[in-house]
């Protein structure tokens, strides 16, 4: 499990630059089952056997979102669940981003 996960979501108050490509390319090898794209959020598909399992998901994923007090962006389906992430507050990509990704990582090994 990635040592990400272990971190805790820091609120961002803006006025930080986003993560640069070097910043991004060790800690998107922690996340490898999520999609970093054009270097500004990731992007990760869940599937479900059904609607409800996702919908199940989609609830702990809004629970921890409220516990981190950092809110993905999240699709749901029947079948599936899209989730991407990025600091609405810069533009871009935060450590936090990736701290969220393992944390929902996290979620589905359970």
């Amino acid at each position: 499990m990635s040592e990400l996960a272990e971190k805790q979501c820091i609120p961002c108050r803006g006025g930080v630059q986003p993560l640069t490509g070097e910043e991004i390319t060790p800690l998107a090898r922690e996340i490898p089952t999520w999609d970093v794209m054009e270097n500004h959020h990731l992007e990760r598909t869940y599937t479900f056997g059904n609607f409800r399992e996702g919908l199940n998901f989609t609830n702990q994923v809004g629970a921890l979102a409220e516990e981190q007090g950092h809110h993905p962006d999240i699709y749901l389906a029947w079948g599936k669940v899209g989730i991407q992430l990025w600091t609405h507050k810069i533009d871009g990509l935060t450590e936090s981003d990736f701290v969220m990704a393992a944390k929902i990582e996290r979620l589905i090994e359970r």
